[in-house]
């Protein structure tokens, strides 16, 4: 069994934290990032690693970054692996250069490369994706890789759904890759790299003059969280769930109201959404939500 020092920190890293634990390898020590204050009343918020680790017996180290004092006490662990899923913070060259650190990065690799591979597949409606393995070295999700699974995808499936797929798999790979070290083969990148940058408010904007299938890939690309956004009268609204119609009319123009949802007018066919979010409120059908709005009707118009 492998000495390993697992590093991550959001609910995406957590499935690869208990598989090692699970199949007996020595987790050494946990690094996840620092406790933020989190909620209605603020209070400090452990990351999900952090709270499975102690929940496991696992000792916990969250140091802002990864210098000095810091860096020599990670450095001098006796691992044989440091496991990095989601970790938030990029590893020093000193660390990548003189230990074997593996990463599970949920992308086609070189394709998204970056901070959001999982939104940036959706958003592009990208029909297939891969789960890899990869060895880090001092780029930006640049090295080699020493697993890859590949993953068809529908054009239905959303944010959620895939995170918590391809985090499940890329547990089970990493599982296996760390079981058979230091047996494992590196494997170059090829192709063309594509970059992940994280989702910004102008991202999630939705423009009702793109095509209705670029839209629906924005909202199932941003679902459940953080939501692509709309604005309807003086609310910025969240869409979450839709589905692509016929139908022609206005960009942005409610055309129907019915029991399936709210249809609206966009280039290319039209967009019915099926569940949404008003501020303040929690996610709906869109069709409840509908009943009592003042000024939803057919006819208004999504800015």
């Amino acid at each position: 069994m492998a000495k390993v020092v697992f590093m991550g920190s959001p609910a995406f890293a957590v499935p690869s934290l208990r598989a090692l634990h699970g199949a007996g390898h020595e987790i050494v020590a946990v690094y996840s990032q620092p406790p933020r204050p989190a909620g209605r009343g603020q209070k400090l918020q452990k990351t999900a690693v952090h709270e499975l680790a102690d929940e496991l017996g696992l000792t916990v180290y969250t140091p802002a970054r990864l210098r000095g004092d810091d860096l020599e006490f990670v450095m001098g662990l006796e691992a044989d692996v440091f496991c990095v899923v989601a970790y938030g913070l990029l590893l020093p060259k000193r660390m990548v250069d003189e230990r074997l650190c593996l990463n599970v990065h949920p992308s086609a690799l070189p394709r998204w490369r970056g901070a959001a591979p999982l939104q940036w597949t959706l958003l592009s409606g990208d029909e297939a994706t891969d789960i890899c393995v990869m060895r880090l070295d001092e780029g930006m999700d640049t090295g080699p890789v020493v697993a890859r699974e590949h993953l068809k995808l529908n054009h239905a499936i959303t944010l959620g759904e895939l995170h918590d797929m391809t985090a499940s798999m890329g547990a089970e790979m990493l599982e296996d890759v760390v079981g058979i070290l230091p047996d494992i083969k590196e494997v170059d990148q090829e192709g063309k790299a594509t970059l992940a940058p994280k989702i910004d408010a102008g991202v999630r904007a939705i423009d009702w003059s793109k095509p209705a299938l670029e839209i629906h890939n924005k909202v199932r690309g941003l679902s459940p969280a953080p939501g692509a956004t709309a604005r309807f009268g003086d609310e910025v609204v969240k869409i979450l769930r839709s589905e692509i119609v016929d139908g022609f009319g206005k960009a942005g123009e409610v055309l129907a109201i019915d029991a399936d949802g709210i249809t609206v007018g966009c280039n290319e066919a039209s967009l019915r959404i099926v569940e949404m979010q008003r501020p303040g409120g929690k996610p709906a059908r869109a069709a409840d939500l509908a009943r009592g709005w003042n000024g939803m009707v057919a006819g208004a118009v999504f800015a």
